[in-house]
């Protein structure tokens, strides 16, 4: 099985990218719009579209507020397993890291897989940085 291992630095408070991560019914607007267009809720899961066209079942497993993680599976898909994480740990005043990893089967799905947890985790340190009050692109600037 291969292990797709992400850390994301984010300046911006720990506390402000768990409250946005654990908001899964929305993550195509405040983790990773435009790469995520589209979520559809069911009980304890989403039906996600992504802008490649791919669409994906994931089972919320769990949302962890001490760990501030969450833990998700996509099913039905093309993957025989698909388990990921995404856990945010704050590193100084104003910043943290946010660690996502993905288990996959069969490996050859690895590439593909790895090629959109790159392009999600750069929206993502940009959707977030951006969430900052007097960050960057706070109030059109």
């Amino acid at each position: 099985m291969a292990s797709i291992y992400k850390q994301i630095d984010i300046q911006a408070p720990a506390k402000q990218v768990w409250e946005a991560v654990r908001d899964w019914e929305v993550v195509h607007e405040r983790l990773v719009p435009g790469f995520v267009v589209d979520v559809k809720l069911e009980p304890k899961a989403r039906i996600v579209t992504f802008a490649n066209g791919v669409v994906a079942r994931e089972i919320i497993l769990a949302v962890d507020d001490a760990a501030h993680r969450l833990a998700y599976s996509a099913v039905g898909g093309r993957a025989a397993h698909h388990n990921a994480s995404v856990q945010v740990f704050q590193t100084a005043p104003g910043s943290c890291q946010i660690v996502w990893i993905t288990d996959v089967l069969p490996d050859a799905l690895t590439p593909a897989i790895n090629t959109m947890v790159e392009e999600a985790s750069a929206i993502m340190k940009r959707t977030l940085e951006r969430a900052v009050p007097g960050g960057s692109n706070a109030q059109g600037r």
